[in-house]
This record gives structure tokens, C-alpha cells and sequence, in this order.
């Protein structure tokens, strides 16, 4: 069987829904005749956007080496704030501290702090690709520091064939601003991107609108670049009991923040409300105490629950046992190329989902395609308590077959076709 070097920093027990893709195409990627090589940070040393230690039993019979790393910019500052599966800061407090912690991050450690890895990765990579005559690797970010590796392995093999996998934008991530960067680092890590897409054999990326912003950047690469959506494993539900509840229950699952907007939604709830239709809201994943507070108030404490990070068979249980499901997509100039990997877990799930996006972006473009769910603007309240009454009144009948088109059994063949490239 053919051999390929996967580098990822995320990696059981990391957790969050971005550690999935690859660990995901690692275990289907042998039925197409490739034998993934896993590459990635021992968790010793790692800094994760949150841990999952369910998700090591997913782990597929695969080789996998792991090295040490530094996190200079914890190591620096003592910021313990939590990084998203995009690979970035969340600290988005307004104290001065809050905001030199963030100018630091965005200034000093380009193109993001997970680059304390690089060095360690790069060596045990060349091992492993001369030990094992391994001629394809994969490199999948964020954190985009892990190009990197994959542009200095490019350099020393030329002849090796090099799959730039990127999941989120990077210079035009919706949060970059938040860092202060100077024009002297938008200017580095941008030189940083185009070498990445000038370098990479092949470019991958999650949708439509990620694949324009990309061509975009570099002249001529149109043709490199090519989309491996995101999806779900069917066998990530197979256990799980699922059920219709008797209140109409919405549910959301992961982390929020300010940039989501939410006033729209909490709107139309006061309007089913006077309309008498009685409904639970249940949030699953980290939600800042403001926001927290705020969703509170509008939809009132004895309606509402909010559960820390959970393991992610208890993430599908929720979904499984509710009516709805609540996608809110952040609201950005660069909102209409954001598909969450989390949204293919909602299409599996097989519940409507209220989407609070742009209308005509990638998400919004998924759920007509599939029938899964509606896409609202995020201040249509009038709109998203409509379509609210009308999933309430059919709640004991919601239920939909999940897609096949995003099985992520399915969406492996195509990183095999480009693997033979």
C-alpha cells in the first residue's frame, strides 16, 4: 500500500470539530490504497483549542509520531486564553493587557505561536520520508504555521509531491484585525501565504468562496486549487439514542462569541413566545459569561441551559435529541466562505438547522442544496420566527435522512484521486 505523510498539529486528544477532518480521512483513506503516516505534536507540549479524550478512541490503526514543541508566546506573556480550532487567540477582552497580549501575538509570532513546532516537525519528518521513501505529504492547517513545515520539505525534496490542505483563510480570517498586526507583519505573513499557494503541487481547501479568496492571492493557480468539503462519519452516531422531545428544544453546539450575532434570534423568540408557542434552548460548548448573560435575559433563565466543552459523544447526543439545531455563522466581510466543520454534524444529525449568515454564502448554498435547514440574515427577526413556528408545529416530525453526498467515507475518494496525481 502507498505511503503519505499527514502533518497535523491537531490530533487526539485535541479536540473541537477541526481535529476531525484528518483524523477522519485517515481511517478511510486505506480503502483507496493509501496508508496514512501520521505526524503531530505530543500533547505534552501542545497548546489545543480544548481537549477531547473520547476522540482517542477514534484513532484508527494508523503509524503515528509525535515530537516535543515550544510555545514561546505563552512562555512570554502567561496568556491562558483558549485558541479556536482555527488556530488563533480568543482573547478578545478590552483591558490593556487583553489587547498588548494580542498585539504581541499578531506582531511577533508570524504567522501564528504553534510555530514553536516547526523546527522539531521538520527534522522528524525528514526522517520519516527518507526512512520510508514516503513521496506525498499533506499538510493541513490551521494553525497555518504548519505550512510552513510543508514549504521547507518542498525545498529539500523538490521531487516530492506537496497537498497544501487549508481549512480557514488566513491573512483574511475574520478575527486578524483583532491582533493590531503593522503594516511590516500583514506584509511578512502575507509573503508567508502566496509562498505557500506559489510552492504547494496541489491546494485544498472547503468551499467555494475559500477557493476564490485563495485563487485570488496568487496568479495562475486556478488550477491547483480544488475543494474537499468537510463532512461527517456515519460512525460517529451508531450508539447514540435519538429522540424528538416534547418542548420544542433548539440547540447549539460549540463556542460563541461576540462576532456571532444573536439579537436577531433572541428577537424572534420573543415573538413566537407571544404567540404562545413554549420552547428550551440548549447551548453545548464554551460561551463567554456577556453572552451568556445576554441570552439569559432575552430568552429567559427558566428556558434556557448552557454545558461547558463536552466530549463529543455527548456534542451528538444533543444534537440527536433535539428539534432544532442553531448554526450562526460570524458576521465578517469574509462571512460567505465560512462552512463550520460543525455544520455536517447537523446535516447527519438529521434536524433543521436556523442558519444566521449571509444569505448568499457557502453555508447558506449547503442547506438549500441538501433541504437540511434555512438561511437567514442575522437581524430577520420576522423571517427566523416564522420558519421557528413552522418547525414547532411539525416538531414530533422533524426528522431527515442524513446526506450521503457529505459522508466523509464519500469526500475521501476525491484526496485519493489527487493523491495519484
Amino acid at each position: 500500500m502507498k505511503r503519505v505523510l499527514v502533518i497535523t498539529y491537531n490530533w487526539p486528544p485535541s479536540g473541537g470539530i477541526g481535529v476531525q477532518r484528518w483524523l477522519k480521512f485517515s481511517k478511510h483513506l486505506p480503502s483507496y490504497g493509501w496508508e496514512p503516516v501520521i505526524l503531530t505534536v505530543d500533547p505534552e507540549y501542545a497548546t489545543y483549542p480544548a481537549t477531547d479524550k473520547s476522540l482517542t478512541a477514534e484513532i484508527p490503526p494508523v503509524e503515528v509520531h509525535f515530537t516535543k514543541a515550544v510555545d514561546w508566546f505563552r512562555l512570554l506573556t502567561s496568556d491562558k486564553s483558549k485558541v479556536p480550532s482555527s488556530g488563533f487567540a480568543t482573547n478578545t477582552g478590552n483591558s490593556f493587557k487583553d489587547r498588548l497580549s494580542r498585539f504581541i501575538r499578531g506582531n511577533f509570532f508570524i504567522p501564528d505561536p504553534r510555530r514553536g513546532w516547526n523546527r522539531f516537525a521538520f527534522k522528524k519528518a525528514c526522517g520519516i520520508i527518507e526512512s520510508q521513501k514516503i513521496d506525498r505529504i499533506i499538510t493541513t492547517s490551521p494553525p497555518h504555521s504548519t505550512q510552513l513545515i510543508g514549504y521547507r520539505l518542498k525545498k529539500k525534496y523538490p521531487g516530492i509531491k506537496w497537498i497544501a490542505d487549508l481549512r480557514d483563510p488566513w491573512t483574511d480570517i475574520y478575527y486578524y484585525k483583532k491582533f493590531y498586526p503593522t503594516p511590516l507583519s500583514r506584509m511578512i505573513d502575507s509573503s508567508w501565504e502566496r509562498k505557500v499557494l506559489q510552492s504547494a503541487d496541489i491546494i485544498t481547501t472547503v468551499g467555494k468562496s475559500l477557493k476564490k479568496l485563495l485563487e485570488s492571492k496568487v496568479n495562475g493557480i486556478e488550477k491547483n486549487i480544488h475543494i474537499v468539503s468537510n463532512g461527517y462519519d456515519e460512525d460517529d452516531f451508531k450508539g447514540i439514542a435519538a429522540g424528538l422531545p416534547e418542548i420544542f428544544t433548539i440547540s447549539y453546539i460549540g463556542s460563541l462569541s461576540a462576532t456571532q450575532p444573536v439579537d436577531g434570534f433572541l428577537h424572534a423568540l420573543g415573538i413566537i413566545a407571544g404567540k404562545g408557542i413554549s420552547y428550551r434552548l440548549s447551548f453545548t460548548g464554551p460561551v463567554p459569561p456577556e453572552i451568556r448573560e445576554k441570552l439569559s435575559r432575552g430568552a429567559g433563565e427558566s428556558n434556557i441551559s448552557f454545558t461547558p466543552f463536552s466530549s463529543h459523544p455527548t456534542a451528538l447526543s444533543n444534537m440527536l435529541n433535539s428539534s432544532a439545531l442553531l448554526l450562526v455563522i460570524p458576521d465578517h466581510e469574509s462571512s460567505r466562505s465560512i462552512i463550520t466543520g460543525k455544520m455536517f454534524e447537523y446535516l447527519a444529525a438529521g434536524r433543521p438547522v436556523i442558519c444566521l449568515a449571509p444569505t448568499d454564502g457557502d453555508a447558506a448554498a449547503i442547506l438549500a442544496e441538501t433541504g437540511h435547514g434555512r438561511t437567514f440574515d442575522y437581524n430577520d427577526a420576522e423571517g427566523i420566527a416564522g420558519y421557528l413556528e413552522e418547525l414547532s408545529l411539525k416538531r414530533h416530525n422533524s426528522a431527515m435522512p442524513p446526506p450521503e453526498s457529505y459522508s466523509r467515507k464519500n469526500i475521501v475518494k476525491s484526496v485519493a484521486e489527487l493523491l495519484e496525481r
